[in-house]
Formats: C-alpha cells, structure tokens, sequence
C-alpha cells in the first residue's frame, strides 16, 4: 500500500513537472510559425512557376511541392535524428530519434514539445530544398529529382543543421544564425550553383529571351512569401517573448526595404517591374533571416538595403559566367545569405555581440560558418548531382525541353483554353 502511494505521489509530481516546463503560449506560437512556413511552399512555387515560360509551369510547381512529401517522409525517418538526435559528435547527430521513435512523443525542446519543434524544423527542411530547384527548371527529369532530395538532405542538409542549431562544430565555435541564413540560404544556393554546373544549361540561354510567362503569379508568391516569413524568422525565438517580436519587426523591415532598395535602383535607367520588386523584397527577407533576432530594427532597415542592392547586382553574374542559374537562386539566396550572415557579426548588439559592439571576432567566427557550410554544400551537392547524372539521368532530352515539361514529365498542361 506504502508502494501504491510513493508511486502515485511521483507520478503526480512528474505530471506537475511536465506541466511546468510546458508553456501553452509559446507552444501555440510554434505550431502557428510552423504553418506559416509552410505556406511558404505554395508561396514559392507561385514565385517560381510565374517565372518560368508557360510549357513548365506545372512542372516547376511540382519541383517544390514534392518535396512536402519527400522530405517530408525523409525528415521523419532520419533527417531530424541527424540534424537534432543528442550525440558528442561535432559533425552528426545520433539516431535517437530514428522514424521519430525513443522519447519523441514524450520529450521537450526547452518550454514546447519536442514534437512541434521537429516539425518546424522539418518545415525548413522542405522550403531550403524547393529552393535549389529554381536553378533547375525547365530541364531536369522529374525522377532525378525525386532522387536528388532525400540524398540532398541526409547528406547536406541534415549534417548542415546539426554542426550550427544542434550541437555541433560550427554552434560551439559561436556562430550566429538566427533562422537559417547558412542552413537555409546560402547552402540552397551554393546547391544550386553546383546542380546548374552539372546539368548545363537551357539549349535556348542568351540565345533567346527567356520572358517570365506571368509575373502576376510571381508577385503574389513574394507577398506569400512575406507573409510566411514572419514565421520562419519569428517563430526561431521557440518562444512568444520579445526576441520573436524583435524578429517579426526585424521581417517587416527588412523586406521593406529590400524591395525599395531594388526598386531605386531600376528606376535610375530604366523603369520600376513588378518582377525586380518582387525580387527585392525576397534579397530582403534572406538578408535578415541570420540576424532576425540579434538586432536593432535600424540595422534591419540598413541589412534589408543592401541585400536588396547587391543581389541586383548578383543576379548579373549567371550571364557573365555564362551559367544558367534559371531563377536566380545563387544571385539571391546564395549572395543574400552570405552577406546577411557577415552582417550579422557586424551589426549584432541583442544578446550577442558584433563587430560595431567591440567583438569583432564575431565577423570571423561568421565567416568560417559560411564558408563551412557553404563549401560542403557545393561539394557534396556537386558528388551527388554526377552520381545520379551518370546512372539515372538527370536532363531531358533537347526535344523535350522544346515540348515543355509539363507535358513530357507530368502529362499535363497548365494551360488548356485551346
């Protein structure tokens, strides 16, 4: 009876236990950021399929909504356990979550479930994936595709994950990465620097204009994106507190100014397009992405500026190096990310310290992480786009690329008024 009563009291005392350690507000929070980020994956696919010409555009829609199911399914059975699983490894985690097993369902993550916080990783699992295939439209085998996302992300994304947010070398080092400027953007766009080498380019590249089919599609994916964005960057606190609100302040200027930043410099020779606006707003938004939470708003609006200033510059590049970054996925992404990470070890004075608060190291240690991520993302990416390249297959043939991609990979037309 003693027995009885002893382990009534214990669990009583663990269940009041959990309760404390749980916080209903900052859980909510979560689970609303991470719907929010996934409505970012209609919202580019809108972005891209509104770029590309009208034979593509459901295949460019399917390139980012595949990967909901296949890094989905990926990011449950191994790419959480990766990125998060507890290991004294700097380099990968363990598989003490494998097919979300162990504690999963019992264990927390700080003051939410464990569960919500896996699934709001996953969500930027998927979004940093659909993002690589901007560089890839128009030419690429849907089945080489569906290959390349479950490689890509237990062999770069996961790993990337673990050595910044889950333990690793590049976190203990200290760096700076608030919502995923090296995890997300500036490894996407180095992937999608290497999978563009070793695809090659659209037969028709700065042979023929290649005109975005319709830009209204694109306009509205960037205002979804916007919209999704203040839960990636604010939904990285883990928490409905100040810094969440310092980074959705942080989002909203920096976007801001992106866009404005992008749209002067259109205006000073040419006229003001709704696509180059579009585009600012995005450099904006991966600008600050790494420094959301670890800065003042005025530094946002001066971050947000310049992203959106260089990344009109970056998108140049693909044509002076003759490579077709279909959609700019390096010039913004690649470029936006990596100045946002440096940015953030200049202008970081909220519970870190910058160069401009007297830590100048900090402009290294963010240096070190780019580069780290980003050279393993190129190569890595780079291996696994030859491998699939010389046994799958990866483009499709010059007639099917006339055809379109609708129709020779999916069957289907976007378009059926005729």
């Amino acid at each position: 009876m003693i027995r009885l009563f002893t382990t009534l009291i214990l669990l009583l005392t663990a269940s009041t236990a959990f309760a404390d350690e749980l916080s209903a507000g900052d859980t909510t929070w979560i689970l609303v950021s991470s719907a929010l980020v996934l409505l970012m994956l209609p919202g580019l696919a809108l972005f891209y399929g509104g770029m590309v010409r009208a034979k593509s555009t459901l295949s460019a829609f399917l390139y980012s909504f595949s990967a909901l199911c296949v890094v989905g399914v990926t990011w449950a059975v191994v790419g959480f356990t990766i990125a998060f699983g507890a290991s004294e490894s700097k380099f990968f985690g363990s598989m003490q979550y494998f097919m979300l097993g162990g504690d999963f369902m019992d264990a927390m993550s700080g003051t939410i479930p464990l569960s919500i916080f896996a699934m709001f990783q996953g969500m930027f699992a998927i979004i940093t994936v659909a993002l690589i295939s901007g560089a890839i439209v128009e030419r690429m085998k849907f089945s080489a595709w569906l290959l390349f996302m479950p490689l890509w992300i237990i062999l770069v994304y996961s790993p990337v994950a673990y050595w910044v947010w889950g333990g690793g070398w590049l976190g203990d080092m200290g760096a700076l990465d608030f919502a995923g400027g090296t995890v997300v953007h500036f490894s996407s766009g180095m992937a999608a620097l290497a999978i563009a080498i070793v695809l090659g380019n659209r037969k028709d590249f700065m042979k023929a204009k290649i005109l975005p089919h319709n830009v209204t599609y694109t306009v509205l994916g960037a205002g979804i994106l916007w919209f999704g964005w203040f839960g990636f960057n604010a939904g990285s606190a883990l928490a409905a507190d100040k810094i969440a609100a310092l980074a959705f302040v942080n989002t909203m200027i920096a976007a801001a100014a992106g866009g404005l930043s992008w749209m002067l410099i259109e205006m000073k020779s040419n006229k003001p397009s709704a696509l180059g606006i579009a585009s600012g707003i995005v450099a904006g938004l991966v600008g600050i992405t790494p420094a959301a939470g670890f800065v003042e708003p005025w530094a946002a609006l001066v971050i947000g500026a310049m992203t959106g200033a260089l990344c009109f510059w970056g998108i140049t590049l693909k044509f002076k190096f003759k490579l077709d970054d279909s959609l700019d996925v390096f010039g913004i992404h690649g470029l936006g990310g990596l100045f946002g990470a440096l940015a953030t070890g200049v202008f970081a004075t909220v519970g870190a310290k910058g160069l401009l608060a007297g830590n100048a190291k900090q402009v290294w240690i963010q240096l070190v992480d780019a580069l780290g991520c980003g050279v393993y993302s190129f190569v890595v990416t780079l291996i696994i786009a030859l491998a699939i390249k010389h046994t799958l297959g990866m483009r499709i043939t010059p007639e099917e690329e006339t055809e379109g991609t609708d129709v020779n990979q999916h069957g289907e037309k976007a378009y059926n008024f005729f």
